[in-house]
């Protein structure tokens, strides 16, 4: 069963992923963000960790299709949104030509898609909603949104189950 889990940001996203696994026995977390060290982001990554069950192990990774290939059991990624920055901060797509990076993401953001279609095991990923609200201003607010548009599409349409949160409330979009 793979399930994509999206809503806006702070809806409770990862609280109801979490709660998708809350039966199952070791479960590999498969945090996808960018390394910072910004002292809010410690303290929400950290908050997520203890929030977990200790019997879960946590793997810190940008490079999500490796990750997903090296699995032995179920796994949440959290989040895709966060892989993408990850992602767009490796190639340098903030103030490079489009024409110079458009080909290696769009390779990338496809070797993802691969990897989680053959995954053989159960598969969460927790993901960013875009496009609720007007376009944004900025060059990288617009690419930014692009381009996890276009993978939660993908993701999206190799799930058995894809369900939105909002203010903590599950509404199923797709599947049983």
């Amino acid at each position: 069963m793979k399930t994509l889990v999206t809503g806006g940001v702070r809806s409770g996203k990862s609280s109801v992923a979490e709660g998708l696994f809350a039966d199952a026995g070791p479960v590999t977390y498969l945090a996808t963000g960018p390394h910072s060290d910004d002292a809010d982001w410690a303290e929400r990554v950290a908050a997520h960790r203890n929030r977990r069950p200790r019997h879960w192990t946590t793997i810190e990774t940008s490079d999500l299709p490796t990750a997903l290939a090296r699995l032995a059991g179920p796994a949440l990624v959290d989040c895709l949104g966060t892989w993408l920055t990850a992602t767009l901060d490796d190639l340098e797509v903030w103030e490079t030509p489009q024409l110079a990076w458009e080909s290696a993401l769009s390779h990338r953001l496809q070797a993802a898609v691969d990897a989680w279609t053959s995954c053989p095991y159960d598969l969460v990923a927790v993901t960013n909603e875009v496009g609720w609200g007007v376009v944004p201003e900025h060059r990288s607010g617009r690419i930014f949104a692009d381009w996890l548009g276009r993978l939660n599409q993908q993701i999206a349409a190799a799930c058995d189950s894809v369900l939105l949160v909002v203010a903590g409330q599950v509404l199923t979009v797709k599947g049983p």
